[in-house]
């Protein structure tokens, strides 16, 4: 799991959990749960408020027999316990597959990531790349530098005007000076200059950088199949679905829902911080209303099943992305690419996924918006003038995407610490509240890394909850 360590703090054994109530049954809480459970903990609960696994992750099928993740899923990673356990969670069932991603820019297809592939768009579009990044200001972000300064400072106007600040913009839904920096270690590719003057100078990219270049996914049942088996894997009556929390007292130590009262020694909750906080009692509002500063998007997921000929450029293509702000989404996953069994068993069968995400600074209208998207695509070249697809598949998720806004951590440094003095773990995508951590992975091994450090007295990975990794890092895995 890695040798970082946390703060002295979070190193010092803790007291035996005594009764444990998760909250979540997607990745985080299942890590949690399946920890306690190889730990040989019993008295634990776990409470999910819909009535299906997997949060984020899980999947459905529609009467079609088209299967829908919500949003674009994709298994890697470089946590050995993960990846053991969710290889034997599906019996090895697992699709495997090399990581095909383009930027749809200018009416082109640009390889994935532009800062390598500048020249796909134009010679002189990528001379003055390189010659921008040749006088930019590098170096790791100063505290509080918002994203679009950083970003025009280490790549120069190219870079930045043409794909990161449109497409991060999108895909936050918020205007990037208002983004911080802390998520950029993995998710933004930071190549040298030379490297750029190279690929400008002799028009060879690379499209290969990144922890995701090569990917997994379950053969059947979607991103949410590994979810549903480890929840199988719990003991009889641990797992609650349709069981939404409604209250939470830290004085008497006791969880409400609908149908019981549950009390507890120990919380882990995977919930929205902002949920969780609505639902505690005694709390200062300084507090609740910390939480409440806290930004995120709603995702608007639609899913196109197609019979028949498709468009020459899906063959073997994972995902799109799409900066231009004329276009109503932000990214296409080319699902049926995944697995065969995504689609169902009809002649020609293929899907697409359409992701566009919500805000008060990004709204999107509802009204037709499966018939304005497949006009979009129509226009993308994705899919054919005129073909009418055999299943239209419409999701939105509240929370999306928790949104890394330059005060963000300051926020976290003020609840998270104040949750934990009352026996409340708040961890996970949305408990976190850290997206440069909230890959399915991660969130397994952050329920993982609590219990462990909960029972076992050892410290949580540091990496894994807070997303270290120095910039400069991803600098020398893009050079």
């Amino acid at each position: 799991m890695g040798d970082r360590r946390g703060s002295p703090a979070s190193q010092r054994p803790a007291a035996p959990p005594g009764r444990v109530v998760i909250l979540g049954a997607g990745p985080t809480g299942l890590g949690a749960a399946c920890r306690l459970q190889q730990l040989g903990v019993e008295r634990f609960r776990v409470l999910e408020a819909r009535p299906v696994v997997g949060g984020l992750a899980r999947s459905e099928v529609d009467d079609a027999g088209f299967v829908w993740d919500i949003g674009g899923h994709v298994g890697f990673s470089r946590f050995p316990l993960y990846n053991e356990v969710a290889t034997r969670a599906l019996k090895g069932d697992w699709a495997c597959h090399r990581r095909c991603a383009r930027i749809y820019l200018a009416g082109r297809f640009v390889p994935y990531p532009y800062q390598l592939n500048v020249h796909r768009v134009s010679r002189r579009r990528a001379c003055r790349a390189a010659a921008e990044m040749l006088l930019a200001r590098r170096g790791p972000p100063p505290p509080g530098e918002s994203f679009a300064r950083w970003a025009r400072r280490y790549f120069g106007s190219a870079v930045s005007g043409d794909f990161l600040l449109p497409y991060n913009e999108k895909v936050w839904g918020y205007p990037a000076e208002s983004l911080g920096t802390q998520w950029i270690a993995d998710r933004v590719a930071l190549p040298r200059p030379s490297t750029l003057l190279y690929s400008a100078l002799f028009g060879r990219g690379k499209a290969d950088w990144g922890p995701n270049r090569s990917f997994r996914f379950p053969r059947r049942g979607g991103t949410g199949a590994l979810w549903q088996a480890l929840a199988r894997s719990l003991p009889p009556g641990v797992l609650t679905l349709s069981a939404p929390v409604e209250a939470i007292d830290p004085t008497s130590r006791t969880v409400e829902t609908a149908d019981e009262c549950i009390g507890f020694d120990t919380l882990i909750s995977s919930i929205p911080l902002p949920e969780l906080l609505q639902r505690l009692s005694g709390i200062p509002a300084a507090t609740r209303e910390a939480g409440g500063a806290l930004r995120h998007s709603a995702v608007h997921v639609v899913g196109f099943g197609f019979q028949g000929p498709r468009p020459a450029i899906l063959d073997g293509l994972s995902w799109v992305y799409f900066p231009e702000p004329e276009i109503p989404f932000h990214r296409v996953t080319v699902l049926s690419n995944y697995s065969p069994h995504n689609v169902p068993p009809l002649l020609g069968a293929w899907s697409l996924l359409v992701e566009a995400s919500e805000t008060p600074w990004q709204p999107v209208a509802t009204e037709n918006l499966a018939g304005r998207t497949l006009a979009a695509l129509e226009k993308a070249n994705l899919v054919p003038r005129g073909a009418e697809p055999v299943s239209v598949w419409q999701h939105r998720e509240a929370y999306g995407y928790p949104t890394p806004t330059v005060d963000r951590d300051t926020i976290l440094a003020r609840l998270l610490p104040a949750l934990e003095a009352r026996g409340i773990y708040s961890r996970g995508r949305f408990g976190a509240w850290r997206y440069e951590v909230s890959n399915q992975d991660h969130c397994f091994m952050q329920g993982v890394e609590i219990v462990d450090r909960l029972v076992r007295g050892r410290a949580e990975n540091v990496v894994t909850l807070s997303g270290t990794t120095p910039p400069r890092a991803a600098a020398r895995a893009a050079g």
